[in-house]
């Protein structure tokens, strides 16, 4: 990931919130460009226009995974945040963590306003992201996400976002 910050007085972008771009190579390029702290005050401002005009706005969906509140199935979340490929079952950390299945799984859903079991699925998904965009195989991602097969965790992230791995960043660039 690359930031480039460009005067206010200089962009007619009114964007109202961190918008991300389409990273063509051109663009990674002037950025790189930009980054000369000797470059001549006429050329910054001709580079920045440039940049101004090639910002193409991507959509983006946003895997949100909220935290459960209640500290049992908070060190549950952040257990799996830790080691997203941990498999156990609910009653498995209920053992661990002194609660009862069905006590986390109320939890889960009283405080994230999902099931435990799409919790994961999400947060799983969000994991994989960044290793996705990264270019690491899909194959690869899925295993240390915690998934057996590459086919099951494409199934789930097109579930959850409505396209698969490729498709999401094929959208992106």
């Amino acid at each position: 990931m690359r930031s480039a910050y460009v005067r206010p007085a200089r962009c007619p972008i009114s964007w109202t919130e961190p918008t991300p771009v389409a990273a063509s190579a051109l663009l990674a390029e002037l950025i790189g460009y930009l980054e000369d702290p000797d470059l001549a005050h006429d050329q910054r401002a001709n580079a920045e226009a440039v940049l101004v005009d090639l910002l193409r706005p991507v959509a983006m969906t946003t895997i949100e995974v909220r935290l459960p509140a209640d500290d049992r199935a908070r060190l549950v979340a952040d257990g799996i945040a830790a080691y997203p490929a941990d498999g156990r079952t609910l009653a498995e950390w209920g053992r661990q963590v002194g609660a009862s299945e069905r006590t986390l799984a109320r939890a889960f859903v009283a405080d994230t306003g999902v099931s435990f079991g799409r919790w994961r699925t999400l947060l799983r998904v969000q994991a994989a992201l960044a290793a996705l965009a990264r270019g690491e195989p899909v194959g690869n991602v899925a295993r240390h996400v915690g998934y057996d097969s590459e086919s099951a965790f494409v199934q789930a992230f097109r579930r959850e976002t409505g396209v698969t791995p490729a498709a999401y960043f094929r959208q992106s660039a």
